[in-house]
């Protein structure tokens, strides 16, 4: 079983929607990075989930919206553009917040569960998991997830600690 496969059977995917949003997004000139769980995958080992983050950029999440319109329903939100759909149970956010624009221009390509993507740079992933950790405003089902990621990359990153705030330090040394 390929890793595409395992993670089609895990999402419960009729059809291959991460490769539909992948090449919608190429064919519209639609430039992105991966953010959350799944770009900690790039870095770390990985494990399953079920939430794929991405950043578009500001002036191109209409032009996004349009090119995946067709495969998937489209939920606007104050900070993100959540798509779905009925062929899957992945979820897939476009992150809005204005702090995560300039990971795309820094972000390269790399394999995740078989899918060659732009990731965001490991220090940005970091940064992205510690915003998130950092918002009680968060479930606190998700705020654990996010500083498990942010474990996760410091176990195969140690030098990423000294960019860690000391509140989020004390917890993981």
């Amino acid at each position: 079983m390929t890793k595409k496969e395992f993670f089609k059977a895990v999402s419960n995917s009729e059809e291959d929607v991460i490769q539909i949003f992948l090449d919608a997004l190429s064919t519209a000139n639609v430039d992105y990075c991966v953010i959350g769980g799944l770009a900690v995958n790039a870095y770390a080992e990985p494990v399953v989930s079920l939430d794929l983050d991405i950043v578009v950029a500001i002036n191109d999440i209409e032009t996004a919206c349009k090119a995946v319109e067709v495969h998937f329903k489209i939920e606007h939100f104050a900070h993100s553009v959540n798509l779905s759909s009925n062929k899957s149970d992945l979820r897939i956010q476009l992150q809005i917040d204005q702090r995560y624009q300039n990971f795309i221009s820094r972000a390269a390509i790399h394999s995740v569960l078989g899918y060659d993507m732009k990731v965001a740079i490991v220090e940005d992933v970091l940064q992205g998991k510690i915003w998130a950790y950092s918002d009680e405003q968060r479930r606190k089902s998700k705020r654990q997830k996010d500083l498990a990621d942010i474990i996760r990359l410091i176990e195969t990153y140690p030098h990423l600690v000294d960019q860690l705030p000391d509140s989020i330090r004390k917890i993981v040394e």
